[in-house]
């Protein structure tokens, strides 16, 4: 039963149901239910979760069928089974079969030193946004890498292919210098859930410093056209506290004052638009991108205000 009333979370979950796809409403579902869940009603909101995710499946083991709304096609690719880890590792189900065969689908699509690239050739023919190129040899990316390693080790899932990508990771993360937001988040990604603590935290620092030192994070949000925009990023494409440090938890959130984080998360919670849902700051360059996208960063907002102990009800 959907929730009356004008509350934030109410809104929002009028949006949901309203625009977004059968993954985001079983996933809205699973982390804001009407009521408390039993043990085993929360277990079977996860199943549908994986079930909805599961759709997005393709015969090699990995993700495709635009899960990611800016690749589209038939065919896996590493961003989709990035966001497929971090879509399980919400719902607590990282130790499936079907993470097993993820790994085994990285490993095959892995370059030769270990790691992922963004785009996969196998793109190539199929719709995707027009700043995403499909090359015939993609180079290792930290972008799509960082994020699944990070989120493996977390989950304390263990694959030979492992090895040799969180090597990839700890040299590009500690040999970062000019950056962007994207690539932070990535390195952030990978930080967080990196076994080795204290190597992570001293990273962390360095990759922080460069934040600030690049003007990469909106801390004025009312003065966010002072900052700069990387290259190719659209106009509202800022990047703020928030983005950076989704829960109190992470490295990032060293990286800003309370005053400076609690700016950011009044900003994002005024930015929730008149339907109930957030708006995308990306550049929408095809009809259904954007629609796709906006109930999955509605979650992403509802789930750190959340975490940052915002009210939402």
């Amino acid at each position: 039963m959907a929730r009356t009333g004008a509350t934030p979370l109410a809104r929002a979950e009028q949006f949901v149901w309203l625009t977004a796809r059968v993954l985001e409403q079983r996933r809205f579902a699973y982390h804001f239910p009407s009521g408390s869940l039993g043990e085993e009603d929360r277990s079977r909101a996860a199943d549908a979760v994986e079930a909805a995710l599961a759709a997005y499946g393709t015969a090699d083991g990995g993700y495709g069928y635009a899960l990611e709304p800016d690749l589209r096609g038939p065919v896996g690719q590493p961003l989709h089974a990035a966001l497929a880890l971090r879509i399980l590792d919400g719902v607590g189900r990282c130790h499936s079969r079907r993470t097993e065969r993820l790994c085994q689908y990285l490993t095959e699509i892995s370059n030769d030193d270990g790691a992922l690239p963004a785009v996969h050739p196998s793109l190539r023919g199929h719709p995707a946004a027009p700043w995403i190129p499909v090359v015939d040899d993609p180079p290792s990316d930290l972008l799509t890498t960082g994020p699944v390693v990070g989120l493996l080790h977390r989950n304390e899932v263990w694959h030979a292919w492992l090895f040799r990508a969180t090597d990839f990771c700890w040299s590009a993360v500690e040999t970062l210098e000019r950056t962007h937001p994207y690539e932070v988040m990535a390195a952030v990604a990978f930080l967080d859930g990196a076994p080795d603590r204290s190597r992570a935290a001293a990273a962390a620092e360095r990759l922080g410093r460069l934040v600030r030192e690049q003007g990469l994070a909106v801390l004025e949000p009312d003065r966010a056209g002072a900052y700069p925009l990387p290259e190719g990023y659209g106009p509202e494409e800022y990047h703020y506290a928030h983005d950076y440090a989704r829960d109190p938890g992470s490295l990032a959130r060293r990286w800003f004052t309370d005053a400076e984080m609690e700016r950011s998360l009044d900003h994002l919670a005024d930015t929730q638009q008149e339907d109930g849902g957030w708006p995308v700051r990306w550049r929408a360059w095809a009809p259904g991108t954007a629609l796709e996208g906006r109930p999955m960063v509605t979650l992403d907002a509802l789930l750190t205000l959340r975490a940052f102990g915002r009210p939402l009800a």
